[in-house]
């Protein structure tokens, strides 16, 4: 039998411990003094320090973004970051585009699925499949500058509200990155397999361009499971492959729950050589409005 008695201790005082009371949350009239220093809580509070390093020397912070922020009604959010130039660039999937040109258009998204999809009504929208369509389909542009182009001179009622249409206003560049036949546009008499790869297939080129100008930049994933961090790593690759340095790079990964091609392609590969990669774990209407407010501390733009 094993005999306790002769176990070697030591004082507490000896130890290393990895929390202090120095790092205990405070009591505090705001989020930042009840944010604890350890963890995730300094994570976040690392990531955006280097986020507002990287935007105060001008360099390219990315945001890519999949349909359920804009369904969490985050859009102003992320209009008052392109706004204030924190965000240089914005990458979204192509139901990303369907919700945002909804939102334009009447103020309202997503339809519910389990309704529609019993008897075939699911995604039958007229209005918002001949729109986008039409927008693609009679332009030269990649995908994104077409449909925020079309916003924009439609002078749709909530324009104001949109991502492309802010971004387009802004002059900041808009792509859009479509897997055919993952969206309800595609199931439309006016959708045109050919147009709508040539089209995005010009914002993948475009994005490459972005990409290569991301050395000691910054590039946020907000809940894109496998589009978004699958374009990524292969226009990250492909600029580096052209020769353009890109080191040091912040990567962020923000999503409901942490998946593989987010996990290796945004937080892990990008920085094997150089630069940090995190990932924060929760619901993006929790978690992008606590990104904004430690920025918008950092930066003291809103006055109490």
């Amino acid at each position: 039998m094993i005999n306790l008695s002769k176990i070697k201790t030591q004082s507490i005082k000896k130890r290393k411990n990895k929390i202090k009371i120095e790092d205990f949350s405070k009591i505090s009239n705001d989020i930042e003094g009840l944010l604890p220093d350890v963890l995730a809580a300094k994570d976040i509070r690392e990531f955006v320090k280097r986020l507002i390093k990287a935007h105060k020397e001008k360099k390219q912070i990315i945001v890519m973004i999949g349909a359920h922020v804009i369904k969490c009604g985050l859009n102003p959010l992320l209009i008052d970051l392109m706004e204030k130039k924190i965000i240089t660039a914005l990458a979204m999937t192509g139901s990303g585009v369907i919700h945002d040109t909804e939102v334009a258009m009447i103020g309202a998204t997503s339809e519910s699925v389990e309704e529609g999809i019993v008897d075939g009504t699911y995604g039958v929208a007229e209005e918002t499949s001949v729109f986008i369509n039409e927008a693609v389909n009679d332009s030269d542009k990649g995908f994104g500058e077409a449909v925020a182009k079309k916003i924009v001179e439609s002078k749709l009622k909530y324009e104001k509200h949109s991502l492309l249409a802010t971004a387009y206003k802004l002059n900041i560049p808009v792509t859009v990155h479509v897997a055919i036949g993952t969206d309800i546009i595609h199931m439309h008499p006016s959708f045109d397999a050919e147009k709508t790869g040539k089209s995005t297939g010009i914002d993948f080129k475009k994005f490459i361009e972005i990409v290569s100008k991301l050395d000691q930049g910054v590039i946020i994933n907000f809940g894109s499971a496998v589009i978004m961090p699958e374009v990524f790593l292969k226009a990250l690759n492909t600029a580096r492959n052209l020769g353009f340095k890109i080191e040091n790079l912040t990567t962020a990964n923000f999503d409901m729950i942490y998946q593989y091609r987010e996990k290796v392609n945004i937080v892990q590969r990008p920085v094997i050589k150089s630069g940090k990669g995190y990932n924060f774990t929760g619901h993006h209407e929790i978690m992008i409005p606590l990104l904004y407010y430690l920025i918008n501390e950092e930066l003291k733009w809103i006055k109490p």
